[in-house]
């Protein structure tokens, strides 16, 4: 055993200076830590070669060629030609371009990879990386790979002008052709990522995650300040501060940058040989054999705080769940929790309304009362649903959509109409659950389904039964004589179509056994999801908006 006189001398080389809080760290757990400060969770800059060693599997990547494009387009000179400052930053990085694009796996995953390199003239968006770019997608679509992109940049580059422009647009015709194939794209924002980088494909992945501290916007801050002569917050660009305000995913710490892009390519399996097979419908879809049940004690069960939530539901449901946040326009709305995971081993898309336990929670969610933000971030999921071809299970649990000033104004009728049509037309299966209040246009709003179900104790209705009572009766205490009158159980609501079937619940309700509750609504969807996934998809579209044509027709 080596002993503390044995081990070599600490010399000056043993320690660096951390870029974050200044402080001297020691070299080897610096780079054990993957290049991340132990004391303040600084995140260094990592070249293109050691970020793709970080990432993909060992021993997996391989260089992606990339033509050769025209290095001085403009023949640009400032106080230094162009063409010495390129071949400067070659001879410095090793590097023909800023851009290293590999194949390779994730988690035994194939991915086309492309790392954006900051040491190469600031990371700038010049041919020669837009080319990389566009070749690294090419690949991506051909063998039907994800393309995962970590970016680092300046913006486009001013010494190849509008050349440098132009390859803004040349990326984002790369990323649309990825989308009408149905292949799954990622962004790794790394500090800083600016300018036409972030207003192209960097903005345009699937799921954007970030590390932390990681700073992405078009302008600078110092342009921004000089521009508007007002003074940002601290925050302002961050990572922090752009999830907060629903431009990217997540945030994560790059130790775990893996197993999150392990999680997120885990969705891209399809569906699992034989997973249709044996499964058991467990919901009830007879109203007569529906425990009778006044209608005000189905509405006081429903609103019960200790009922499942939605992430509580998700918790037992799904594996290696990765929650997708943001409306991409400013906002992230807590009313409404989607994201993708494994059921049973079936990659699938969730969205449900999110309420919570305490009061604190409850606030702190708007008691699931959806803004247009909620409503546009459950349509990022549903398009990404139908990109993947992955299918949806919506959960409602709400009194309704936000009714703020604030909703009104930035869109809500037109957000869930939005809604109401896109769900209208997504050719994967599409499976709601009521799991508790379905209340109005905000429970509909993620309710246009192949089959909706309602929990034992759920409850369904254009308005709550106080709403009613106070303007049918003009007295509130009228409500338990409105929610009978309104059908808002599941036994009225499964006898006039409304829905297709009834999840059983613990006796007494959700909200006495939690668990055995998530288990019960996992074996209705599963066998359900079973169902639809046999069913031809070519009549899918059909079936559903006869689904909703037949209600009230039939007497």
């Amino acid at each position: 055993m080596t002993t503390a006189l044995q081990r070599p001398p600490t010399t000056l080389d043993d320690w660096l200076r951390c870029g974050g809080c200044g402080e001297l760290t020691y070299r080897k757990r610096f780079i054990r830590d993957l290049g991340v400060c132990p004391g303040c969770g600084w995140h260094s800059p990592l070249t293109a070669a050691e970020r793709t060693s970080q990432l993909l599997d060992e021993d997996t990547a391989s260089p992606v060629p990339v033509p050769e494009t025209a290095d001085d387009p403009l023949g640009f000179a400032d106080r230094k030609p162009y063409r010495e400052r390129a071949r400067q930053a070659r001879t410095a990085t090793g590097m023909s371009r800023g851009v290293q694009a590999s194949r390779g796996t994730i988690g035994g995953y194939p991915v086309v990879l492309a790392v954006m390199d900051f040491r190469f003239l600031g990371g700038s968006l010049g041919v020669a990386e837009g080319e990389a770019i566009v070749v690294a997608a090419e690949i991506a679509l051909a063998e039907r790979r994800p393309l995962i992109v970590v970016t680092a940049s300046g913006g486009a580059r001013m010494q190849e002008g509008a050349f440098a422009l132009m390859q803004m647009a040349t990326t984002s015709t790369a990323y649309g052709a990825l989308d009408r194939a149905g292949i799954l794209t990622v962004t790794v924002v790394t500090d800083p990522t600016y300018g036409g980088v972030a207003a192209s494909f960097a903005s345009l992945g699937d799921v954007v995650v970030a590390e932390p501290g990681a700073r992405m916007g078009f302008a600078g801050r110092r342009v921004i300040e000089q521009t508007i002569r007002e003074q940002l917050p601290a925050d302002f660009q961050t990572a922090e501060h752009l999830l907060a305000h629903g431009m990217v995913d997540d945030v994560q710490p790059r130790a775990n940058l893996r197993s999150y892009l392990t999680r997120l390519l885990a969705v891209t399996g399809g569906t699992p040989d034989g997973w249709t097979a044996g499964r058991r419908d467990t919901v009830e879809r007879d109203p007569r054999r529906l425990p009778g049940q006044a209608a005000w004690q189905g509405v006081q069960l429903a609103r019960e705080t200790g009922r499942p939530t939605v992430a509580d539901h998700v918790a037992h449901l799904l594996d290696g769940f990765v929650e997708l946040r943001g409306d991409r326009a400013g906002t992230d709305c807590p009313a409404v929790l989607t994201g993708i995971g494994l059921l049973d081993g079936l990659p699938v898309a969730l969205a449900g309304h999110h309420k919570g336990h305490t009061t604190q929670e409850l606030v702190a969610h708007n008691f699931g009362m959806a803004s247009p933000a909620g409503f546009r971030k459950a349509a990022r999921l549903f398009r990404l649903a139908g990109k993947l071809g992955l299918p949806v299970l919506t959960l409602i649990d709400t009194p309704g959509a936000h009714p703020g000033a604030h909703a009104e104004e930035t869109g809500q009728a037109a957000a869930i109409a939005d809604n109401l049509r896109l769900m209208s037309g997504l050719d994967v299966p599409v499976v709601t659950v009521v799991t508790g209040e379905g209340g109005s246009g905000g429970a509909l709003a993620l309710a246009v389904a192949d089959e909706v179900l309602i929990s034992a104790n759920g409850t369904y209705s254009v308005i709550s039964p106080e709403g009613c009572a106070a303007i049918l009766w003009r007295d509130a205490a009228a409500a338990p004589q409105a929610a009978e009158a309104l059908g808002v159980h599941p036994a009225a609501l499964l006898r006039a179509g409304i829905v297709d079937g009834v999840v059983p619940e613990p006796e007494g309700g959700a909200h006495r056994d939690p668990q055995a509750a998530s288990e019960m609504l996992m074996d209705a969807v599963i066998g359900v999801l079973a169902g639809q996934l046999q069913a031809d998809p070519r009549i899918r579209l059909r079936d559903r908006a006869a689904r909703f044509r037949r209600i009230g027709r039939q007497r």
